[in-house]
């Protein structure tokens, strides 16, 4: 903070600010100044002050609030000496304002835990808190929010406390778990009636049951798990005791995965949940659905639990089917969140029998998958007063969705066919009100790919009855009816006599505008699957394409239409398709044109990125066979299209959203023709220089690795290519290098990688030799420890894909030029690199980048085992080797086993689990 400390009485002003100012403008003010201040040294004290003077809420809360944040965040602040005094005074202020808020409490509980789990001098913390409270009935609720906090915190992601420190408090924990249940069990005998207090409890169990480390023997014969049954049992439970009940039931429950190995306990809790039944019923009668939710979840957790069991011994024991009886019922509910539940469940429970794979076991389980996808069809069911199509959007919607994907997973166990002939017989022999059909016609359109098509009489009777579907019919039963003869696409490939009369009941559709969108999406579908057969109705789709705006379609729908145009239009023959893309892109090189002249006449911007999207698709999906020696037929029509996206480009060259579209287009148009657009090879290049050299939009740089990975064969194009690099380069750099600049733009770090590692493959000699490298090497080794998935992932391909040009002995002429070069670039950059990695894996990236990591490490091992040897015993000897605390981070045993995994490993996964091991001792 500039000034030195500040006034208590100007923090508590600026607390009341952040509370109470009217106005927003000196709300953010406060805020902003309080941030910095949790961030100085001052904040210990501060806090510590304001803990002690107590004079309202709000300043307390920010004390307490400042006081976990500085302990989980910048604990290395205090020397050692001071944490004796910080544990002693935080626990004063616990006792202290134990009756001022709840809230208040748990940020100093957390305080405390997270201090405890630090602070390796504070030996048996558990021990010592149980013995200095427990006497004392007014300390309880605020010793047992501690001991919630504590077991939750040790997984914390905010705290590195390391793999060491974690098996240490973990032992610890378990070696006194025995005690705090019996707190708790006195607790309840103390407090019995305080549903306060009991929710406090409950939560406290399942914090210990969530970390492992209760005893199950000791536990099954515990009396609380009798009163947690008691309690959901009772009819009279409130709401918020029920929850927490709930909660811990379904904690225990999780806690036993393992049911072998926790026998005892796993009996008490299968009995003790089957004997829930009646009071689930209880709660549906008296439409309370919170309760309803509750059971529910247990059931479901209870499956979840007993899955192999039931698998392996189906009937007998705690593999009793009756666990599958009690999520039927709660799909028997009329509110579809109660079924949803246990969605996750019925798919595992797929999952698990299509692997195993055994028929005896189908039959057993086949019977309650049916009633599932009864009730399920049942919920699908929109209300009948709904006017209209179904929503897609909503909460409904979605469920709809997930009830879709859910069908297609477990449907196996019924069969497709089966299930498809059984639903279609209900609508032929029935005559069901509209909602019916319309979900029948849903779980229909769900399964109707996963039915053979070959010569089935029933999909195609299907097919001619639905397009013969009335005008007159509810609205959302065309709908659904449309995105079934979508889902049929391969019968009519089969049977292409269903062609003409599908797709005028499509183009009925189109017309209409609530339908437009899904039927687009049918015709989009039929073109993909029946290319050729649809070619002769090319001349249809293109009468569609030109007057696509008069239909009342979705931005996604229309650009679906036009990939469907184009994948058709890429079967005719080769001397027909210049003229029909010309056709095809009229209408939008027309609209972009339009645009630029009203631009320049009343210099009013208008959006050009609908039709810069429309021209991508047709580029992408334009895909003909073109023999060896022909001139591609898109190339001609690319070349005319290029001075209108070059004049677009240059109009909009500010707005990035616009120039991303316009790369997107080039980008496809060049994968479209290939080297069939070297014409455009020099205005394009010259182009994209100037413009990023004023506005560095990090599309260019991925425009340009598409040009090198098309181009860079080319021995004419690999000077123009590197210069290209270059100029890039130099922006580029400017960008990263300001203050926070690679965590500022992932997104340029990405693609400037993505077009040095093109580079790296397509003319790997050009960029070692040039002397733009030892720059790029230097930027990737700085990037190496920015935590973004995408930007991440690119740096370390290209390091990895860059040493590996030195060790791939290809037989290319060029292999001992390459090999020279990158055996200068590891001696310059080498040592640098290793640390930096090692410094990145322990402390900057998250566990799923390892892999990647492991990949660089083993190519720099691969080019130089005896150097790398080296290197990495520098970069093992400038790690911490303890906290702040005093734990213990790594062992000297450990540095060395590391270090052997990883230089005697054999391939490459061998050093990943050497990285995994050793970077969790850092975590």
């Amino acid at each position: 903070m500039e000034g030195g400390k500040p006034s208590l009485a100007l923090v508590y002003q600026a607390v009341q600010a952040l509370y109470h100012d009217p106005d927003p403008a000196g709300k953010e003010r406060a805020s902003v100044w309080l941030g910095e201040l949790q961030r100085s040294m001052y904040a210990w004290e501060i806090s510590d002050q304001l803990l002690q003077l107590k004079q309202d809420v709000e300043s307390c809360y920010f004390a307490a609030q400042t006081m976990k944040m500085k302990i989980q965040t910048s604990f290395y602040e205090l020397p050692p000496e001071t944490h004796n005094a910080l544990r002693d005074s935080l626990l004063t202020h616990i006792q202290n304002l134990k009756d001022l808020s709840p809230i208040i409490v748990t940020q100093l509980a957390l305080a405390i835990a997270d201090l405890a789990l630090q602070m390796a001098s504070w030996k048996g913390c558990v021990h010592t808190l149980i013995e200095k409270y427990n006497n004392d009935i007014s300390s309880m609720p605020f010793l047992v929010e501690i001991l919630t906090v504590l077991p939750e915190e040790v997984h914390s992601r905010s705290l590195r406390i390391g793999a060491n420190r974690r098996t240490e408090i973990i032992e610890d924990l378990a070696y006194y778990s025995s005690t705090v249940v019996t707190l708790l069990t006195t607790c309840v005998e103390k407090t019995g009636n305080d549903e306060k207090m009991l929710i406090k409890v409950f939560r406290c169990l399942g914090s210990w049951f969530n970390l492992g480390v209760l005893d199950s023997n000791f536990m099954a014969s515990n009396q609380l798990l009798m009163v947690l049954f008691q309690v959901l049992q009772r009819d009279e439970t409130s709401t918020n005791l029920h929850e927490a009940a709930s909660d811990c039931v379904c904690s225990a429950l999780y806690a036993i995965e393992n049911v072998e190995t926790n026998m005892a306990l796993a009996l008490q809790l299968f009995q003790g949940v089957l004997t829930l039944e009646t009071a689930y019923h209880m709660a549906v009668a008296r439409e309370d659905l919170d309760k309803v939710l509750n059971y529910c979840r247990i059931f479901t957790e209870l499956c979840e639990t007993f899955l192999e069991t039931t698998v392996r011994s189906p009937g007998q024991g705690m593999g009793d089917l009756r666990t599958l009886e009690l999520l039927l019922i709660c799909a028997g509910h009329p509110q579809y969140e109660v079924v949803e539940i246990s969605f996750n469940f019925w798919y595992r429970l797929g999952e698990h029998l299509y692997k195993i794979n055994d028929a005896a076991l189908h039959t057993i389980f086949r019977p309650y998958i049916q009633r599932l996808l009864h009730c399920l069809a049942r919920h699908c069911q929109l209300d009948p007063d709904h006017e209209g199509i179904p929503e897609d959007t909503d909460d409904f919607g979605e469920f709809r969705m997930r009830v879709s994907d859910l069908v297609k997973d477990v449907i196996f166990l019924v069969g497709s066919m089966e299930c498809f002939s059984q639903l279609y017989s209900t609508l032929k022999e029935g005559n069901p009100p509209w909602e019916v059909t319309e979900a029948v016609l849903f779980i229909m359109a769900a399964i109707a790919k996963s039915v053979d098509p070959e010569n089935n009489p029933t999909l195609s009777e299907v097919l001619q009855q639905v397009v013969l579907l009335p005008e007159s019919v509810h609205m959302a039963v065309r709908y659904t009816s449309i995105e079934l003869v979508g889902e049929m696409s391969e019968v009519v490939d089969r049977n292409p006599r269903f062609l003409d009369p599908v797709l005028n009941y499509l183009m009925k559709g189109l017309r209409e505008k609530p339908l437009a969108s899904a039927a687009a999406k049918a015709i989009h579908n039929i073109c993909s699957v029946c290319r050729d057969h649809m070619a002769q109705h090319f001349q249809g789709l293109l009468d569609i394409a030109r007057s696509l705006d008069s239909f009342a379609l979705s931005t996604e729908a229309a650009v679906g239409l036009l990939k469907g145009t184009a994948l058709v239009l890429a079967r005719l023959p080769l001397e027909k398709i210049a003229e029909c893309l010309s056709d095809l892109c009229a209408v939008q090189v027309i609209a972009l044109k339009k645009l630029l002249a009203e631009e320049s006449t009343n210099g009013k911007s208008a959006d050009p990125t609908v039709w810069l999207d429309r021209l991508a698709v047709i580029f992408r999906h334009t895909n003909p066979i073109v023999e060896n020696g022909q001139t591609h037929p898109c190339q001609k029509v690319i070349q005319e299209i290029w001075p209108v996206l070059s004049d677009t480009l240059n109009t909009h060259q500010a707005d990035n959203r616009i120039v991303e579209r316009c790369c997107r287009c080039l980008r496809f148009a060049v994968r479209c023709v290939g080297k069939g657009s070297a014409s455009l090879l020099q205005p394009l290049v010259t182009q994209m220089v100037s413009v990023y050299q004023v506005y560095p939009h990090s599309c260019f740089l991925y425009l340009g690795s598409i040009l090198v990975d098309e181009y860079g064969m080319e021995e004419g194009c690999r000077q123009g290519l590197l210069d290209m690099l270059q100029a890039l380069c130099m922006p580029t750099f400017q960008l990263l290098e300001q203050p926070n600049g690679l965590r500022n733009h992932p997104d340029t770090v990405d693609d400037l990688f993505r077009l040095a590692t093109r580079f790296v493959q397509r003319s790997p000699v050009t960029l070692l030799s040039s002397s733009i490298i030892v720059h790029i090497i230097q930027c990737a080794i700085a990037a190496t420890s920015l935590d973004h998935r995408d930007a991440n992932c690119s740096v370390m391909k290209f390091v990895r894909d860059l040493i590996h040009t030195g060790v791939a002995n290809d037989h290319e002429e060029d292999f001992e030029v390459r090999k020279q070069l990158i055996g200068q670039a590891m001696e310059q950059h080498g040592q640098q690199l290793v640390t930096q990695l090692m410094h990145s894996c322990c402390f900057c990236l998250p566990p799923y980048t390892l892999p990647d990591v492991a990949e660089v490490l083993w190519e720099v091992m691969v080019f130089d085992r005896p150097t790398f040897c080296r290197w990495l015993e520098n970069a093992l000897k400038g790690l911490p080797k303890e906290t702040t605390g005093g734990a213990v981070t790594v062992t000297h045993k450990q540095l060395t086993d590391f270090h052997k995994q990883v230089t005697s490993a054999e391939e490459c996964k061998q050093v990943c689990w050497a990285i995994r091991e050793f970077t969790r001792l850092f975590r």
